[in-house]
C-alpha cells in the first residue's frame, strides 16, 4: 500500500478515535448503548467509520464469493416464520430427496468454474440423522477434493456430528441467529434460541469455522437489529463469516406482507456489522436481486466484503453471475 494511501488510512483511523465512544478491537464487549450509538449516526458518518475499519483490516476491493446450494429441499418440520421449505406452510417448495453425491459434485464444479471459491450445501432439516450425515460428509470431502472451501447448514447438531463434518473436511458451518432474542418468539417456536448457541459451541468446539448471522426486515424495529448485532458481536469469538440477509418474502409464509425495510437501514445494519465485528467477512447473502446497483455498491463500501454467487440461492432468486460480474467491473471489484 502506498504512502498517500496509508496516510488516508491515518486520517480515517483518526476519525474513528474523535468521534466514536464505541469498542471497536476483538473481542471486546460491545454494550447496546454503544450499537445503538452507531446505528443512530448520520448516514455518511456511519459508512465512512466502517469504511475506515474494513480498510484496516481486509483488502478493500476484493469480495469472496460463495456459492450454495440445497442439497435436500422442504419438508422441514420447524417453523420459522420467513422459511418456504417448512412443510407447515403452503407454498411453492416441494419435499426433495437428498441429492446424490455425483448431482453435488456437478454443481460444485460449475460454482468453481464461474469463480466461487467456497460451496455451501444446506439441507431443510431440523437436525441431520447419523444416516443422512454420512452422505453429507461424502459430499464435503468431495468438494474438498475440487479445491473449494466447503459450508453446511444442517439445522442443529447433536453431541459428535460437529466431529464427523471435521473429520470429513468441513471449513465453515452456517447456523444463524435470525434476529435478537426478543424478537426471536414471534418469528420461531419449534426451536429456542439456546438450541442455536449450543450448535454453534460445538462447531466451535470442533474447531469448525462459524458461519452466524441473522435477518432484517423481519417487521423488527431498529432496535432488534441492534439486539442481533449485540448477540453476533459479543461472542466468545466473533463468527469467522457474517451472513446479513434481507428478508425475501415468498408466498405462503407467515411473514408475506410484512413492510420491506428501506435499503439504507440495510447498509447501516452492514456497516454496523462491520465496525463491530472488524475481522469477520461480512456477507450480502439474501435479498440482493431486491437491491438496486448503487444499495450494494454502498454496502460494499460499507464494509460488505463476501456474497452469495450464483441464479439462486437455497429455494429463492439470487441476481446472475454474468450481473454479478459486471456490477464488480463497474466498481473495480476483484473477487475471490
Amino acid at each position: 500500500m502506498n504512502k498517500a494511501n496509508n496516510q488516508f488510512i491515518q486520517k480515517k483511523v483518526e476519525f474513528i478515535n474523535k468521534t466514536s465512544n464505541s469498542q471497536s478491537t476483538l473481542n471486546e464487549k460491545w454494550a447496546k448503548e454503544s450499537i445503538t450509538e452507531l446505528f443512530d449516526l448520520p448516514f455518511n458518518d456511519l459508512i465512512f467509520k466502517a469504511h475506515a475499519v474494513h480498510i484496516e483490516n481486509f483488502e478493500p476491493n476484493t469480495v469472496q464469493l460463495s456459492t450454495l446450494l440445497s442439497i435436500k429441499t422442504g419438508g422441514c418440520s420447524e417453523d420459522c416464520g420467513y422459511c418456504p421449505q417448512s412443510a407447515r406452510f403452503s407454498t411453492s417448495v416441494d419435499n426433495e430427496p437428498l441429492m446424490q453425491l455425483e448431482e453435488v459434485i456437478s454443481a460444485a464444479q460449475a460454482a468453481k468454474d464461474a469463480g466461487a471459491t467456497r460451496f455451501c450445501m444446506g439441507a431443510a432439516w431440523r437436525s441431520p440423522k447419523e444416516k443422512d450425515l454420512k452422505h453429507v460428509t461424502e459430499m464435503i470431502s468431495a468438494v474438498k477434493s475440487l479445491g473449494l472451501e466447503s459450508c453446511a447448514t444442517l439445522g442443529m447438531l447433536k453431541e459428535g456430528q460437529a466431529e464427523q463434518l471435521k473429520a470429513a473436511g468441513l471449513d465453515y458451518y452456517n447456523h444463524n441467529l435470525d434476529t435478537a432474542p426478543e424478537v426471536y418468539g414471534d418469528i420461531i417456536s419449534t426451536r429456542t434460541y439456546q438450541d442455536r448457541l449450543d450448535t454453534l459451541a460445538r462447531v466451535r468446539d470442533a474447531d469448525i469455522h462459524v458461519c452466524c448471522g441473522g435477518i432484517v426486515g423481519l417487521g423488527e424495529t431498529r432496535e432488534g437489529r441492534v439486539g442481533l448485532i449485540h448477540q453476533l458481536a459479543n461472542m466468545d469469538k466473533p463468527p469467522e463469516s457474517v451472513p446479513i440477509n434481507l428478508l425475501t418474502q415468498v408466498e405462503g409464509t407467515p411473514l408475506m406482507g410484512t413492510e420491506g425495510l428501506d435499503h439504507f437501514e440495510f447498509v447501516r445494519t452492514i456497516a454496523v456489522a462491520r465496525i463491530t465485528m472488524p475481522n469477520s467477512y461480512v456477507r450480502l447473502s439474501a435479498g440482493r436481486e431486491m437491491m438496486d446497483d448503487g444499495i450494494q455498491a454502498l454496502a460494499f463500501f460499507s464494509g460488505a466484503n463476501s456474497i452469495f454467487y450464483g441464479e439462486e440461492l437455497l429455494t429463492t432468486e439470487n441476481p446472475s453471475t454474468i450481473k454479478d460480474q459486471e456490477l464488480f467491473r463497474r466498481l473495480d471489484l476483484k473477487t475471490n
